[in-house]
């Protein structure tokens, strides 16, 4: 996914829960704190598997955690896969 695509579609879905898959294969399912033009923060959901870690901790960024926008393969809503 090319990470100016991948910007705007976060943009669109901030404050929304996602279904996040990198390209290294990993899912996130959270809710979109936060986007720039490099990274896209998540506040982790707990009943997908997340752990709600990061949004106090991991550096006190307070806006949940990380993920690089080039490492973004897909996005999705996440209440499409979990109804």
């Amino acid at each position: 996914m090319n990470p100016a695509d991948t910007y705007n579609l976060c943009c669109n879905y901030h404050g929304k829960r996602v279904r996040i898959m990198e390209t290294c294969g990993r899912v996130h399912y959270g809710e979109i704190t936060r986007v720039d033009r490099r990274q896209v923060w998540i506040l982790p959901d707990r009943r997908f598997g997340g752990y709600g870690l990061g949004y106090w901790g991991w550096g006190g960024s307070g806006f949940g955690v990380g993920i690089a926008l080039g490492a973004v393969a897909g996005i999705a809503l996440a209440p499409l896969f979990f109804w």
